[in-house]
């Protein structure tokens, strides 16, 4: 990978950074320019002092790039210019450089990566024309438990199912698993889990920003409004509605460890980028149920001492399958229990 996208990649994201550097080469590069290329959708759907309409357009000239169906320039310069990170600005002036990394990917890969960013992409799409209009004092939720089952598809659902399938072909296409079927679902109830631990920490943010992922339906079950879901006043209809989440988000997290455990035990490197977010994402939960209101509303997040500890814990027991599942014993209801939150 040229070494100006790899300081993009490190710049953008520290926690994703560490899972691309520890991968085997044979999939560094097109996992992390897939990746690349979906924080460059995500910083142009992000970016709320640009008009909607105005994003959508973006979006939708990116995608066609990404495809193939056009070769138009990107020029992005003025969304580059209304980014508060310098990393985001520098990501939209260099997204020529992204696509041109496209041609060097053989046929099957360009394939799988091309599926990844168009699904990714039209979750973004949607996210934005739901939340159209919304804000602090007009908060947009979520209407059904089937919506945000999509919307975590399509946004991280559908990456564990893409890096299952490029690993596959890579790194063991001959090895016989137990059940394959499981293990593709195992890979997109991954990455589900990894959203939903983001929507969960990121509850507060989102709120002020006028956007509910946990769905009015449930809400109006317990009895609640999206504008005082974290009012110390509603805490008690309100937390046992969160842990409710967090108990799916934990489910999701033990079929990625299901997963991670499923991989070749010769996979060091595989194994290690997919222990690491759910070992992370565990922690995270752990901090999220012992917090209270007040605390939920200061984002609550593992420090990067932790995630040294996470790191080095599991840096030392890999060579010895005993110790490595010790790692993380998740509850056996959790690991299967599939289903979606009514």
């Amino acid at each position: 990978m040229a070494g100006n996208v790899n300081d993009l990649l490190k710049a953008t994201s520290r926690s994703f950074y560490l899972t691309l550097r520890v991968l085997p080469a044979a999939v560094r590069p097109q996992i992390g320019l897939a990746y690349l290329l979906a924080r460059t959708t995500d910083t142009i759907a992000d970016t709320e002092l640009v008009p909607v309409a105005q994003r959508l357009e973006a979006l939708h000239k990116l995608r066609e790039r990404i495809l193939g169906q056009s070769s138009a320039p990107l020029h992005f310069g003025a969304l580059a210019q209304q980014q508060g990170s310098p990393a985001e600005k520098l990501l939209l002036e260099k997204t020529e450089a992204g696509l041109a990394l496209l041609q060097t990917l053989s046929p099957e890969d360009l394939k799988l990566v091309r599926e990844v960013l168009t699904t990714i992409t039209s979750g973004q799409e949607l996210d934005l024309r739901r939340f159209a209009g919304a804000s602090a004092e007009n908060v947009v939720a979520l209407e059904t438990a089937a919506q945000l089952h999509d919307y975590t598809y399509r946004v991280a659902g559908c990456v564990g199912e893409f890096w299952t399938k490029l690993c596959r072909a890579h790194l063991f296409p001959k090895v016989r698993l137990e059940d394959e079927k499981q293990f593709i679902t195992d890979g997109i109830r991954f990455g589900k889990g990894l959203q939903l631990v983001n929507i969960l920490r990121d509850l507060p943010a989102d709120i002020k920003a006028g956007r509910c992922y946990l769905p009015r339906q449930r809400l109006d079950e317990a009895k609640l409004l999206p504008e005082v879901l974290l009012s110390p006043a509603t805490a008690a209809r309100f937390l046992p509605l969160f842990h409710e989440y967090l108990d799916k988000a934990e489910s999701h997290l033990a079929a990625g460890w299901r997963y991670t455990n499923t991989l070749p035990f010769g996979q060091f490197r595989l194994r290690l980028a997919c222990a690491w977010p759910v070992l992370i994402g565990v922690k995270t939960i752990q901090k999220l149920r012992a917090a209270n209101v007040i605390e939920l509303q200061q984002r609550v997040k593992v420090s990067r001492s932790e995630v040294r500890q996470i790191i080095f814990r599991s840096l030392a027991r890999s060579p010895f399958a005993p110790a490595w599942r010790q790692l993380y014993l998740p509850a056996v209801k959790a690991v299967d229990s599939g289903g979606e939150l009514a």
